[in-house]
C-alpha cells in the first residue's frame, strides 16, 4: 500500500512538501480548526483536496489551497492486534464458527481506509467475548470472500463442510457470510443438506465488527443463543428484524430476501413473519412456523449453472431466449409480471425453448403473493406451452432450487418432479 494512495497532483505535493502520509494524525487550520487521521483518496479523486477522518468517524475533505496551516501529531504506525484465544467452559455446548468472508468478517483499516475481510474466525470470536458465556466455539476460515464473488461451487463448499461436521458434537454451526448474496447461499444450503439433523445460522453484518454502529456482535450474539437453545433444525439467517437493537430475527433459509441496501434490518421473511424472534435473552417461535423434519437426512450436494434467471419487463428482447438455448441452458425461472405473465412477444421463443426440452418455470417480480397463472388469459396461454407456476416461491430461491434440482436429476423430468415438491419450505401457506 502507497504512503500516498490516491493522492497526485497538488494533493500529493502538499503532502510530500510537509513530509506527510496517509495515516499521520495531523492538526489543519483553516477557517475551522480540524484534527484527526490522512486518509487514502479513490483514484479517480481530484489532486485539490485532502481528507482526513476526524475522531467522530466522520471523513472530511480540505481544499489544500485553504490550509493556514497543517502539523504533525503523530505518525503512522503499523501494528499487530494481539488474538487472545478464548477460554474454555466444559459444561457449555460446542459450536462451529465457518468464516466465508463479507462485511461481519471485516474490519475497517483505518490507516488505508480499506474496509478488507481482515478478520480470522478466531479474531472475529475473540473480539465477541459474550460469545465465550454461551458456547465453547471452534473456528476456522473455509475462504475469505465478498458474497457478490460468491459462485455456486462455494456453496457446494461450505455444504460439504457442514456436512462434515454433522458426526462431531457440534449443537449447531454459524456460517459467516457477506450479506449481498446470503440470501442465494441460504436457499442452496436447505436443499442440499435439506433434513440437517442440526440447526444451521448464516450470520452477517450491514456495517464493518468495529464499527461503533455495527450489527455484527449481536447477530453473532443472537445466533449462538438460538442455536444453543432452541429446539430445532434446518438453515436460518439470523440478522437485526429493526433498525435497533432490539430484536434479532431467525428467518427461514428460503423464504428470506434482503430488501434493504444498508439498513440493519435489511434481511425479511417474504409471505410471512420470520420463524423466530430473539428480543431480551427470549427466543420466541413464530405458531404459524411449524417446521418438521419429514425424512432421513441424505445430503445432495451438487449444483449445475445452466439456469438463467429472467426478469420480464416491456421492451425484453425475445431472441435472449435463443441464445439461452444456444449457450446450453437447461433451465430458465421467470421473474413475470403480476400473477405470473410475459408479454404476447416472448411466446415463440418460450415454445421454442420448451420444444427444445428446458424447464421453465414461473415466479412473480411483486414482493409477495402467489403466482396465479388461470386467472387471465395470458397466464393460461404460457400454462399451455408447459410453463410451470411456482406459486409464491422467491425468484432467487427460485433459481437455486432449479440449480440444485438440475444438478441433482437424471433428465428434466426428474428436475420437474423436484420443482414441484415442497422440499424446504419453499412454498408457503
Amino acid at each position: 500500500m502507497s504512503n500516498y494512495t490516491g493522492y497526485r497532483g497538488k494533493s500529493l505535493s502538499f503532502l510530500q512538501k510537509h513530509n506527510l502520509q496517509v495515516g499521520d494524525i495531523v492538526r489543519v487550520v483553516t477557517e475551522v480548526d480540524y484534527s484527526g487521521m490522512i486518509m487514502p483518496r479513490y483514484e479517480y479523486s481530484d489532486d485539490l483536496h485532502i481528507v482526513l477522518k476526524l475522531k467522530s468517524g466522520y471523513n472530511v475533505g480540505l481544499e489544500v489551497s485553504k490550509i493556514k496551516k497543517i502539523e504533525i501529531e503523530s505518525s503512522s504506525e503499523i501494528t499487530k492486534e494481539t488474538v487472545h484465544q478464548p477460554r474454555i467452559n466444559p459444561n457449555l455446548p460446542k459450536l462451529l464458527l465457518v468464516s466465508t468472508g463479507g462485511t461481519i468478517a471485516s474490519k475497517v483499516d483505518y490507516r488505508t481506509g480499506a474496509v478488507a475481510p481482515a478478520l480470522t474466525a478466531a479474531e472475529l470470536n475473540a473480539t465477541v467475548p459474550e460469545l465465550t458465556e454461551i458456547a465453547n466455539i471452534d473456528t476456522e476460515v473455509l475462504f475469505s470472500e465478498y458474497s457478490e464473488n460468491l459462485l455456486p461451487e462455494h456453496w457446494k463448499k461450505i455444504a460439504e463442510k457442514i456436512d462434515s461436521c454433522l458426526k462431531s458434537e457440534y449443537k449447531g454451526i454459524i456460517v459467516a457470510h457477506g450479506t449481498d448474496t446470503m440470501q442465494y447461499t441460504a436457499s442452496a444450503l436447505s436443499f442440499a443438506l435439506v433434513n440437517i439433523p442440526i440447526p444451521v445460522a448464516l450470520v452477517g453484518s450491514q456495517r464493518s465488527s468495529d464499527r461503533p454502529s455495527s450489527d455484527a456482535a449481536l447477530n453473532l450474539i443472537s445466533a449462538a443463543k438460538f442455536l444453543v437453545t432452541c429446539d430445532t433444525t434446518g438453515i436460518y439467517v439470523v440478522m437485526h428484524n429493526t433498525t435497533s437493537d432490539e430484536e434479532v430475527a431467525c428467518h427461514w433459509g428460503t423464504r428470506v430476501r434482503k430488501n434493504h441496501t444498508s439498513k440493519r434490518n435489511a434481511f425479511q421473511t417474504v409471505g410471512g413473519s420470520p420463524a423466530f424472534i430473539i428480543k431480551n435473552d427470549k427466543i420466541i417461535k413464530n405458531q404459524q412456523f411449524n417446521y418438521v423434519r419429514k425424512r432421513e437426512y441424505v445430503p445432495k450436494i451438487n449444483f449445475d449453472t445452466r439456469v438463467a434467471l429472467i426478469k420480464y419487463y416491456p421492451g425484453l428482447d425475445p431472441s435472449v431466449i435463443n441464445y439461452i438455448i444456444e449457450a446450453g441452458y437447461k433451465a430458465i425461472i421467470f421473474e413475470g409480471t403480476g400473477l405470473g405473465h410475459v408479454g404476447k412477444i416472448m411466446y415463440d421463443n418460450v415454445d421454442k425453448a420448451k420444444k427444445k426440452g428446458l424447464f421453465i418455470g414461473m415466479t412473480s417480480q411483486c414482493i409477495d403473493g402467489m403466482v396465479r397463472m388461470t386467472v387471465y388469459e395470458s397466464g393460461r396461454d404460457l400454462l399451455n406451452f408447459g410453463i410451470m407456476p411456482l406459486s409464491n416461491m422467491i425468484p432467487e430461491t427460485a433459481l437455486v432450487k432449479a440449480m440444485w434440482a438440475l444438478g441433482n436429476s437424471d433428465n428434466i423430468q426428474e428436475m420437474e418432479t423436484l420443482m414441484k415438491e415442497n422440499i424446504a419450505l419453499e412454498f408457503s401457506d
